[in-house]
């Protein structure tokens, strides 16, 4: 909404120790190679392309979006505001990966979303290359056990990570209305960057979905007391129809009505038919819940107000079973007494206190 200038800094590259690194690497020069970057060394990759371009014809150098993009063109892909193009965009599982710079979140993402390619990286700050070791298929299954969470859990805390990615209010909107048809509760969180201390004052709340930019939205929460799922993992546990591919998502914009990944909710009428299914961790029956919920029913008598709410609301509930609520007033019931003159000193040693000889 306010025009931005981006600035993504200088870091020092050698783009002639790179390039041998690369060629280290890839000792074959008709592979297929897609060259990523930290933002940092995107002023160095015109160099290291004069560096690759005559000995590897088919090696691949993305871009860095700094603006409002535009229409995809044909054979464009786009991830965290890299783009390139290829002639054959669904070949690319068929690509090795080379990432200029250290490990981040972002080479983390690309390894995620584009699994069955491999990586290597260059650490500049080394001067090293190297095969990634990152363990993808047990980070996917970590990744896929929060989906199982998900499915079982019942109360759902939004967490609002960004509020300056466009379409942010639209994926809000979005995680309401698939929450509300799979029968579970939300409650909407602005706590800026999450942390356990933060997200530990939600107890009543069975798991968190962050609402986050792509590069921030994979977060690490095994040292958290509920997990933070994104909100891809969200509609995999919440929307039927969309099924696992391979292909992991971490841009919330790929989710909305429009876009590539865009999959809609199924009818009321076919999620009735929906069979139950069981917990994978608890081994519970699972009721398939998907459709409109039921109205309010008007020919019962009204109930009591203050106890409805309670009913309703699980965080009420949750309240209400607590053995200490805190500080109370409890007007009426304490009796007056006068001010008197409290202790003096430090706790080790108060002044009226004596001191004993060993």
């Amino acid at each position: 909404r306010l025009p931005t200038l981006h600035l993504f800094g200088r870091l020092p590259l050698d783009a002639a120790r790179c390039a041998q690194a690369f060629r280290e690497l890839y000792p074959e020069r008709q592979r297929r190679v897609v060259v990523l970057c930290d933002l940092g060394y995107a002023h160095a990759m015109g160099e290291l392309e004069q560096h690759l371009r005559p000995e590897y014809p088919n090696v691949i150098f993305s871009s860095v979006e700094s603006g409002e993009p535009g229409p995809l063109q044909p054979g464009e892909v786009r991830h965290l505001g890299r783009c390139f193009v290829m002639e054959e965009p669904d070949r690319l599982q068929d690509c090795a990966v080379f990432y200029v710079g250290a490990e981040s979140l972002a080479l983390s993402s690309f390894m995620l979303t584009w699994n069955r390619c491999p990586f290597s990286s260059f650490d500049p700050a080394t001067g090293r290359g190297r095969h990634e070791t990152f363990n993808v298929n047990r980070a996917l299954m970590r990744r896929l056990y929060l989906v199982e969470r998900a499915r079982d859990a019942k109360v759902v805390g939004i967490l609002m990570g960004t509020l300056g990615v466009a379409g942010y209010l639209d994926v809000l909107q979005h995680l309401r209305e698939l929450l509300r048809r799979a029968g579970k509760r939300s409650y909407t969180l602005a706590v800026g960057k999450p942390n356990p201390a933060k997200l530990a004052n939600f107890p009543e709340v069975d798991i968190f979905v962050l609402v986050a930019c792509a590069q921030n939205s994979l977060l690490d929460s095994s040292d958290f007391y509920r997990p933070v799922v994104t909100p891809y993992e969200l509609e995999l546990a919440c929307n039927p129809a969309r099924e696992w591919t391979g292909n992991y998502l971490t841009d919330f914009q790929d989710l909305l009505p429009g876009a590539c990944a865009h999959v809609e909710l199924p009818a009321a009428a076919d999620a009735e038919d929906a069979a139950p299914d069981v917990s994978l961790i608890t081994g519970e029956l699972r009721a398939a819940r998907l459709g409109d919920p039921l109205a309010p029913s008007t020919a019962l008598a009204c109930r009591d107000q203050t106890r409805a709410v309670a009913e309703i609301s699980p965080a009420a509930s949750f309240l209400e079973s607590r053995s200490w609520r805190g500080l109370e007033q409890e007007l009426g019931r304490t009796p007056v007494t006068k001010a008197v003159q409290g202790r003096r000193g430090i706790a080790i040693a108060y002044e009226h206190e004596g001191c004993e000889e060993a």
